[in-house]
């Protein structure tokens, strides 16, 4: 099952997608012509976009300049969006022309709102003690667009984010909020392949080699992603209770067991032995849209 606001959010979009931009770690200067090199090179940056209810990437991109602003590959998130698109961002994504794409290609996005963002407010959609929610305008010229400011106060701290949904009803706040925090899936991702399928460290200093690199570790990752979403479904949980980095160390112990002949079904042997092979992970508490929803109630105002 998918979290509830990713499950109510895919009855409404065509796509929900995160993106995101990741700097590659350095070359080895033991290797090609790297060798006469005085400093360790970056090997690049990758952006991917991220389908957040499957957890697969749709598109992953380079560039071999490391130094690449995350503003760059605009053109190429553009270009692939599906309109009805729900698209999810950070901060280093802000660009008021863009948003005006974005609204223009029926793409709703969700970011969160710089600290130092200038605007006026146009109209107050819903007012407590936790939660503002408003119209406001923002930027100038052709740049100059209305869009909503969802703040919320968790844990005596404001939180801030920007939509161009304007319809409360369409998008209520709490969704909002939720939503955006699914974006850390992406997070995620360039965690497996960085830390767990080793993309932090390159064999090869051509910039073909690193590309080769790149490919032949998502296309791992994607195939883990699927592994462990069935050994979810065989176990009757969240995707989000299994630890993929543990289903993937286990993959070895059922290697062994293949060997002594006791099994032949990968996804069988991880759901029966979830437990001593650690597959579930410790319940955290975090915020959720439940809490979010009690937070954004009507009745409170």
């Amino acid at each position: 099952p998918l979290p509830p606001e990713l499950a109510w959010a895919r009855a409404r979009y065509t796509q929900i997608v995160a993106c995101d931009g990741s700097t590659l770690d350095a070359l080895l200067r033991k290797i090609g012509l790297l060798r006469d090199a005085l400093l360790n090179p970056l090997a690049g940056r990758m952006t991917a976009l991220l389908d957040l209810c499957s957890r697969l990437p749709c598109h992953v991109w380079y560039e071999p300049d490391p130094e690449a602003h995350d503003q760059r590959f605009w053109e190429r998130i553009l270009a692939v969006l599906q309109a009805g698109a729900l698209l999810i961002f950070d901060l280093g994504y802000t660009n008021f022309q863009v948003f005006v794409r974005l609204t223009a290609a029926k793409v709703t996005f969700i970011t969160r709102a710089k600290r130092n963002l200038a605007f006026k407010v146009a109209r107050c959609l819903y007012r407590s003690a936790n939660v503002q929610d408003l119209l406001i305008w923002v930027g100038s010229g052709a740049e100059r667009q209305l869009l909503r400011l969802v703040k919320i106060r968790y844990r005596g701290k404001w939180y801030s984010y920007l939509t161009n949904e304007l319809d409360i009803e369409r998008l209520p706040p709490a969704y909002v909020v939720a939503l955006y925090w699914q974006r850390w899936r992406i997070e995620d991702a360039y965690a497996i392949v960085k830390r767990l399928l080793g993309l932090a460290y390159f064999w090869a200093g051509a910039e073909n080699g690193v590309c080769l690199q790149l490919w032949a570790t998502w296309i791992p990752y994607a195939v883990l992603v699927d592994l462990t979403d069935a050994v979810a479904e065989a176990l009757q949980k969240p995707f989000a209770a299994i630890s993929v980095e543990m289903v993937y160390r286990s993959l070895y112990f059922f290697g062994q067991a293949v060997l002594r002949g006791e099994t032949t079904d990968l996804i069988a042997y991880l759901a029966a032995n979830a437990k001593p092979l650690g597959l579930l992970k410790r319940k955290r508490k975090q915020l959720s849209l439940e809490l979010l929803l009690d937070l954004t109630n009507p009745v409170e105002a």
